[in-house]
């Protein structure tokens, strides 16, 4: 059952594996021709090439719009573009001879990836040779051994010199110095290639010249022309009539790039029918490039040729040899060896990236995350490739023209379930072992706003106690936010609150960064014991979303209101004196202290306590209720005047107080009144404003009663004159106006009487004075105006 469930993924996947393979192979023909533009080599950084808009018939700002990137194989970025203009600028100078070597025309191609939507256009940038190099020899001297039999005519191969430059640039004549024996022939290999062959024009004699020394010049075509030169070093020997001959003239060989070094290739073999120096052959490269040199060894007895360094087919895959074979006697041949490289899977799939996108939106539409190419050095089956990516994510692979896939979002990602994918490109080639290369790419799920704050409670209680110190932390408030970075950082804002007349800006601030609340004042629990508002979290995202939170702060009372006395008052001109009869009982109630705290609770708590008495265990004060009552009986022996300081306290802590003064009088009886008098200290004050109140309404009472004395005279002349005035003044009826005081009926007086009471203030004394009775007696008539002397009463403590 296993086994038949295995066997079914892995047909699916080979399915899936083919579809991708006929996709590639069915858009990998669909481009059309590339655009080509040309450059000479070493030109300068940043000359304009061309605009690639207009060739693509684009509008000016499009490739901006549509993100457009150069894409190509070379390690290097040597192609710049201007998406706004649609300038193409080279990025760097350009070496021809590095990028292409002997290869012409030397053309470098790349793509014009356009994203929005995904487009790609091939294009080609040939790079022209410029004479930037002069022929050189591989060796300065070229030694040359000539027998004197030579016949005039005969031709020896020399040495061609090497020119990186290509075409017209390239190597096109040789020069031989001036001398009487020899010139130069030119002649062309058919690929391009010339070589230089000396020419013998009369015969040698070895005793007349045994040895010459010509100057080769190897001259290019261009312009102007550049040469290099050696010395041929021409050695006159003795007769030697065979010729070395190859057994081929030409060797064809198959070598595996995967060879080892030092393994044999291929070996030739030459014979020469002379015998002795003349008939010894020594093999040897002829004609001859650094390249070859680097990678072949060729034994000089034997022929073998064998590799010197490794085989790279990706880099080359053909060499071309010369082997000269010469004897003791100078005479030479050649063949030529065709070294075949042929291809193995020794490189893995390629992945480049072109485009990568680090974030994608989430609850975005369709995405391309990745665009990317698969390439691989290889050939033939080697070559070909397929590309997956591992099941279960919400990506998919779209192939595109020119080996292109993009990695495309499948459905819209939601951050808060999953903020980042590992995803593995796979790229597997279908050579023999297939080789396999993975790309590992990370998306991260970039965020949006979709998540509003929420606060970690619904409502807050904060206690913060009375008197507090200004900017006192009294709490904080938290909120959190699903979202991530600036959709998740937040902002702490007080709301105005529901009632108009509570200053809240004046009480309560919140920092905006963490949330912490502070109180900006003293809060005063007698004038606000409670409020509330509301505080709000807002995040950075666009747009910004919010929640909010129920603050509710309750002030805690604290014991800083002192007792208040309100009876008897502190602040009259005169203190207030109770008047106690002597007759008074036990328990008798001579006054009650009344004294209110602005605190609450315990603190508003009140108790009194009778701290100092002008005579102990007279009297007590009750601790809760602040009577002052008799303790004990009076007796005649008890002073007539007491002085009781009160103190109230409350039961705060700690606990604050206040003390009254309370003035007692004993009397015999009520009918007498008495105004006790001011304390001492009052009398050493100086005087005050109410003072000066108190004069000026003594001075008018004594005008009143002045006047009213000689209202009073006239109505008794008035009465006097009887008849004699028709119209004359009637005595006054009823009660005498003015400010009297009625006594009737109080202490010993057995009839009514009317006496003017006067206050004098300011001489340090509290006086009463009693007139004589001015209201008229039964039978009709007024009393005399004799005076009786007014009795004045001063009352010290």
């Amino acid at each position: 059952m296993k086994g038949g469930m295995e066997a079914s993924v892995e047909r699916e996947v080979r399915e899936r594996q083919v579809l991708f393979l006929c996709v590639f192979l069915g858009v990998s023909w669909a481009g059309a021709e590339p655009l080509r533009y040309f450059v000479a080599e070493e030109t300068e950084r940043g000359t304009f090439l061309a605009n690639l808009a207009n060739d693509l018939g684009l509008g000016v700002g499009e490739l901006s719009a549509r993100g457009s990137r150069i894409v190509s194989d070379q390690n290097t970025q040597f192609l710049l573009l201007n998406p706004l203009t649609g300038d193409l600028l080279l990025n760097e100078k350009l070496d021809r001879e590095e990028l292409c070597g002997p290869t012409e025309p030397c053309a470098l191609p790349f793509q014009l990836l356009l994203e929005k939507p995904f487009q790609i256009f091939r294009a080609e940038l040939w790079v022209r040779d410029i004479n930037d190099h002069s022929p050189v020899f591989l060796e300065r001297e070229i030694p040359l051994k000539i027998l004197e039999s030579t016949t005039p005519g005969a031709a020896f191969l020399l040495e061609r010199a090497q020119d990186s430059d290509v075409g017209t640039n390239n190597l096109k004549n040789y020069t031989i110095s001036a001398n009487a024996y020899f010139h130069i022939n030119v002649h062309d290999s058919g690929e391009g290639n010339i070589y230089p062959e000396l020419v013998l024009d009369r015969l040698l004699d070895r005793e007349e010249v045994p040895e010459l020394s010509l100057t080769l010049t190897a001259m290019d075509g261009g312009s102007p022309p550049r040469s290099g030169s050696a010395l041929v070093r021409i050695q006159v020997l003795d007769i030697n009539d065979n010729v070395p001959e190859f057994v081929q003239s030409l060797y064809k060989v198959q070598v595996p790039e995967n060879s080892p070094v030092g393994s044999l290739v291929v070996s030739v073999s030459a014979r020469d029918l002379d015998t002795g120096s003349n008939g010894e052959i020594v093999y040897a490269f002829f004609y001859a490039t650094e390249r070859i040199l680097q990678t072949f060894q060729i034994n000089s007895t034997s022929g073998s040729l064998h590799l010197k360094a490794e085989l790279n087919y990706e880099e080359m895959q053909s060499y071309t040899l010369t082997i000269q074979a010469k004897d003791g006697g100078g005479l030479s041949a050649k063949c030529t060896v065709v070294v075949q490289v042929t291809d193995i899977n020794d490189n893995p799939p390629e992945l480049l990236m072109s485009s990568l996108t680090s974030s994608v939106a989430e609850n975005s539409a369709e995405t391309i995350v990745a665009v990317f190419r698969i390439r691989d050095k290889d050939s033939g089956n080697n070559a070909k490739m397929l590309c997956s990516i591992q099941d279960g994510l919400p990506f998919v692979l779209k192939p595109s023209v020119e080996n292109f896939y993009t990695l495309v979002t499948e459905r819209p990602l939601d951050r808060e379930m999953r903020s980042e994918y590992n995803v593995t490109i796979t790229v597997t080639d279908m050579g023999t072992p297939r080789l396999t290369t993975q790309h590992h790419i990370t998306v991260l799920v970039s965020d949006v706003n979709d998540n509003a704050p929420a606060f970690t409670q619904t409502s807050y209680t904060l206690f913060v106690p009375e008197n507090n110190s200004p900017a006192l932390h009294i709490g904080s408030v938290s909120a959190t936010d699903a979202d991530a970075g600036a959709n998740a950082q937040l902002t702490y804002s007080l709301l105005p609150p529901p009632d108009p007349g509570l200053p809240l800006a004046s009480l309560v601030s919140v920092n905006a960064d963490n949330g912490h609340l502070f109180a900006l004042r003293a809060l005063d629990y007698e004038a606000l014991q409670a409020f509330e508002f509301r505080v709000r979290a807002t995040d950075r995202g666009a747009p910004a979303l919010s929640g909010q939170a129920l603050v509710r702060v309750r002030v805690l009372d604290a014991n800083d209101n002192a007792p208040f006395v309100l009876y008897p008052p502190q602040n009259g001109s005169a203190p207030c004196t109770e008047l106690v009869p002597r007759a008074a009982e036990p328990g008798y109630l001579v006054g009650k202290v009344v004294a209110v705290d602005g605190d609450s609770g315990q603190n508003a708590w009140l108790s009194y306590q009778l701290l100092r008495a002008t005579e102990p265990g007279l009297f007590g004060v009750w601790a809760h209720n602040g009577e002052v009552r008799t303790a004990r009986p009076l007796s005649e022996r008890d002073a007539p005047r007491h002085r009781l300081l009160v103190l109230v306290k409350d039961n705060g802590e700690p606990p604050l107080s206040a003390s009254v003064t309370l003035h007692v009088l004993l009397v015999d009886g009520f009918s007498q009144p008495y105004l006790p008098a001011r304390d001492a200290a009052a009398d050493a004050a100086p005087a005050d404003p109410l003072t000066v109140y108190l004069v000026v309404a003594l001075a008018a009472v004594s005008s009143l009663f002045l006047f009213s004395l000689l209202a009073l005279v006239a109505v008794r002349l008035c009465r006097r004159s009887g008849a004699a005035w028709a119209g004359g003044c009637a005595a006054p009826g009823g009660r005498f106006p003015g400010p009297l005081v009625d006594v009737s009926g109080a202490g010993t007086l057995t009839q009514s009487y009317q006496y003017e009471v006067c206050l004098t203030e300011g001489s340090g004394t509290n006086e009463f004075k009693f007139l004589k009775a001015i209201v008229p007696n039964s039978q009709g008539h007024y009393p005399g105006p004799e005076k009786e002397e007014n009795p004045h009463f001063r009352n010290d403590f």
